[in-house]
Order: structure tokens, then sequence, then C-alpha cells
């Protein structure tokens, strides 16, 4: 298929993809499981697909996505609320000492900023560390960021242990999914590009890759500050989705479920982590809420087991199951594209059209 081919396939399935959102919109109340899993689902596909730029593109095995998501949070929320609301919000604190407010894009860029600086920061001294090393010391980075974001003496910023609220959040669905694609699009230009080949050479083998003239350094901290910042981006996103914050929400349990989405959907594969994420999200949140209830019956029978809980024992499960049958996860390290669809119907057709012509020879 031709390049020019293939990209207008990919913008009308886009275009075909939000008009789909938007007919939804009119259709379907805003209080609709469906748009709540389809916001999340699209968040989490950010955060991922940046996890995955690292840890299945790059080979840098880290955990504190949780941490960047809580800069990326805490910059939008404090510089997107009203000017005339700040003095409830902080109202322990004197009104905070930020006194104006940005537009929300430049808000969630921010964001995506702050928590890059973090990251080369960060990067200088841990990016030294491989493998479960460079595991525990992000993880370490994530803890500390959320305990001192709750510290009183931040209190004029962060707002302490208290909530931040009255900040812009989600007026569409559309929002951000256009977010999300726009952020994920520039992630794959950049794997496709030079830097991604030296990402990849990284991963496979350090040593073939610093003999080839990769540095390796300075690639492993522009893939981690790059990662970064889009979790950052993500975070922002996830403050308007959740309509408050506080940081005892960003708790390492959150960067686990952004691997595990990771390895169902596929390490190295940015179309299984977007599949991946909305999987895991309809399955937590909405088709399994209905183990939850444990005043269910079938007919006259009641079902006892069911309690409140029980769903994540079911998921727990499914995910064992999946990560048993799909060591490489649902996509392992292939992609989801337009030519993949055309050359499996094409094989159907020509596998149907074999054995019709076989069934006629008889």
């Amino acid at each position: 298929m031709k390049k020019q081919t293939k990209v207008i396939w990919n913008v009308g399935l886009i275009a075909a993809l939000l008009g789909l959102l938007f007919i939804l919109e009119q259709v379907l109340p805003s209080s609709s499981m469906l748009f709540m899993v389809l916001k999340k689902g699209a968040i989490y596909a950010l955060v991922a697909v940046s996890m995955n730029l690292l840890n299945g593109f790059t080979g840098l095995f880290s955990l504190g996505q949780a941490g960047f998501m809580l800069l990326g949070a805490y910059t939008y929320a404090i510089l997107t609320i009203p000017v005339e609301s700040r003095a409830s919000v902080y109202q322990y604190f004197d009104g905070g000492i930020i006194q104006f407010a940005i537009p929300v894009p430049l808000a969630l860029i921010a964001g995506g900023l702050v928590a890059a600086v973090f990251a080369y920061l960060i990067g200088l001294p841990v990016l030294r560390l491989k493998s479960d090393y460079l595991a525990i010391a992000t993880l370490g980075f994530a803890e500390i960021i959320r305990a001192v974001f709750q510290w009183d003496k931040l209190g004029p910023l962060t707002n302490g242990s208290n909530l931040l609220r009255s900040f812009p959040t989600f007026q569409s669905v559309l929002f951000p999914f256009i977010v999300a694609g726009i952020c994920i699009g520039l992630i794959v230009l950049l794997i496709n590009s030079t830097y991604g080949r030296a990402f990849k050479a990284i991963r496979d083998d350090e040593i073939a890759a610093e003999a080839m003239g990769i540095n390796l350094a300075h690639h492993k901290r522009l893939a981690f500050v790059i990662s970064s910042f889009f979790a950052g981006v993500s975070g922002g996103l996830l403050a308007m989705y959740q309509t408050t914050i506080q940081a005892s929400m960003f708790k390492s349990a959150m960067t686990y479920e952004i691997l595990l989405i990771v390895v169902i959907g596929g390490i190295g594969s940015i179309t299984g982590s977007c599949i991946g994420s909305f999987l895991f999200i309809a399955c937590s949140e909405w088709w399994l809420r209905f183990l939850d209830n444990e005043n269910l019956y079938i007919g006259d029978i009641h079902l006892t087991l069911l309690r409140p809980g029980f769903r994540k024992v079911v998921f727990s499960i499914l995910i064992m199951v999946v990560v048993l049958f799909y060591r490489k996860g649902i996509m392992g390290d292939r992609e989801f594209s337009v030519e993949a669809i055309r050359k499996f119907f094409r094989k159907r057709f020509k596998k149907k059209q074999a054995v019709e012509g076989g069934s006629s020879h008889e």
C-alpha cells in the first residue's frame, strides 16, 4: 500500500471514530457508563503508550509513571483554578500564592513540561541503574513526590493534603480522545524516526548500540524525559476526568495498573497498549460491576458468593488467564493497521474462492 493511501485510510478511520463519538454524545445521556469508560480509557491509553515507549521500546524498566502523572495533574489544577475560586479552594492557606489562571491547553502542556523537568533531574543519577534497581529507584521517586505534595509547608501552592477542585473539566468525550490521539501520534512518529531506531537498538543490545556510535546516556535520558512529558499530560487529563485531585490518589497501585495494561496489550506494541487500556477499564469499571451486587438472583437462586469487591477477584483471575495463554500480550510486538486488516480479508476471500473452486470441480 502506498504511503499516501495509508495516510488517507488512517485519517478516514480517525474521522469516522470522532464522528461516531459525536453521534453517541447526541444520543446517549452524559451519565452513561460508556462515556466514563471511553474518557478514562483514552487517558490510560496515553499513559500506557508513554510507559511502553520507555519499557517496551527502550528497555528501561521504570515504575515512576504515577509520580509524573501527579506532577502533571497538580500543575494543571493549580494553573487553571479561576482566581475568584481560589479563596474557597485554598481556604486554609489564605487563597494560595498563585493568583492567575491560564487556558486549558497551555496548562496541559505546562503539566507535561514540569514532569519532563523533574524526569531530567531524576534521570541524571537513576538512569545509571539497570533493570530492577531502576524500577525501585523510580518507584521510590513517585512515593516521595506523593508525600511531599501533601506537606503543609507547600500548602500555599499544593493545598497540602486537601483537595484541589473548581478547575475546568471535560465538556465532551471528544476532548480526551483528541488530546490523547495527538500525543500518541507524536510518539508513533518518534518511534519511526532515527531516534526510535536508536531506542530499539539500546533495548536489544546496549554494547552493540554503543559500538554503532549511539550515545547511550543521551538517548536513555531523552526517552525518559519524553515518556514523562506525556505521562504529565495524561495526569492533567486525569485531573479533568476526576474533577478533584489529591496526592493520595496517585499511589503505586496506579503504576502497577498501567504496567499491567502494557503487559496485557503487548510490550512493544502501541495499538496493544491502546486496546489493553480500554479492555482494562471496561472490565474493571463496567462489565464486571454486577459481581459486587450481593443481592443478585438468577431465578429463585440467590448467588451468595457475590459481594462488594468480588469483581476484583474475578478480574484478577481473568488477567492471570490472559498472561498464561498470551505471554506476549494480546498484540505481542505487532501493530494493528489498515494494511493488516486488508491482508486478513484478502486472505479469507482467496481461501473462500479456493474452496468454492474445488467444490465446483467435483
